[in-house]
């Protein structure tokens, strides 16, 4: 009985294993966590900085109703964001792109197809989709983007990888600022979220389009004179790396005399 049992044993180990590697569920060595990343540099979730700045980000337009709503209520507090566009979108609706740029907002990476990407992640796939969307950001713009959001915040360590080696860090957002806007939660749930969880150097989720009626437009048409009140200047993505980046060669420079 005893010979049986390790037997049993010797067999089931290999087959645990083998499990474990094959399962996307249970091998989970090859996502990192953010501690991790951000003192790594590879990903962004928020910003240190000392000045009174936060981004707004919006996912998955452009969107020829909903965008264009954003755009006036963001114009009129001289706000600038950054949109997560898909590609297939700014495909279809180029002006509308043209637009986010022309009003000096940032437009960047959300993949083509809106892919939530399955681990582990094909290197193939992340390539394809990212290559997509920045042909098609170029052909508005001018230039690649810099910054790429995964949707779902979905990323293993080949997505990171992959994504910063082809110039685009991804850039999630700030554990106490997912709106959850594309619930449609109601517009004082949204406004409300954003105002009392504020801080310094915060990246914001937003949508600029959902499934149903969006409530966001309404919802900014709080949230912004709410924080302009209390001091903050609302900045892309990209203008917040650079701020803490220019905080931290000065503070090095203080250390350095």
């Amino acid at each position: 009985m005893n010979s049986i049992r390790r037997l049993s044993a010797v067999l089931l180990i290999p087959l645990l294993l083998l499990i474990s590697c094959s399962s996307p569920a249970l091998a989970r060595a090859d996502i990192k966590n953010r501690q991790y990343h951000e003192q790594k540099g590879d990903m962004i979730w928020e910003v240190p900085v000392n000045q009174k700045v936060i981004a707004l980000t919006f996912d998955d337009g452009p969107d020829p109703t909903e965008t264009a709503q954003i755009l006036d209520v963001l114009q009129e507090y001289n706000a600038k964001c950054t949109f997560f566009a898909i590609g297939k979108k700014i495909a279809a609706y180029p002006e509308m792109a043209g637009r986010v740029i022309s009003e000096g907002h940032e437009l960047a990476n959300h993949t083509y197809n809106h892919v939530y990407f399955k681990r582990p992640i094909s290197v193939g796939q992340v390539m394809k989709e990212l290559k997509q969307t920045e042909d098609e950001i170029v052909k508005v713009t001018g230039r690649h983007s810099s910054l790429f959001r995964p949707p779902g915040g979905m990323y293993d360590e080949t997505l990171v990888n992959v994504s910063n080696r082809m110039g685009l860090k991804p850039v999630l957002w700030s554990w106490h600022q997912d709106t959850r806007d594309w619930n449609r939660p109601g517009v004082w749930s949204i406004s409300s979220k954003v105002i009392k969880n504020a801080r310094s150097g915060d990246i914001v989720l937003f949508h600029d389009y959902v499934h149903g009626q969006s409530q966001t437009h309404e919802a900014l048409q709080i949230i912004l004179p709410a924080l302009e009140k209390q001091g903050y200047r609302f900045v892309t993505v990209s203008e917040l790396i650079r701020l803490s980046d220019s905080e931290k060669a000065a503070e090095n420079r203080q250390l350095a005399y």
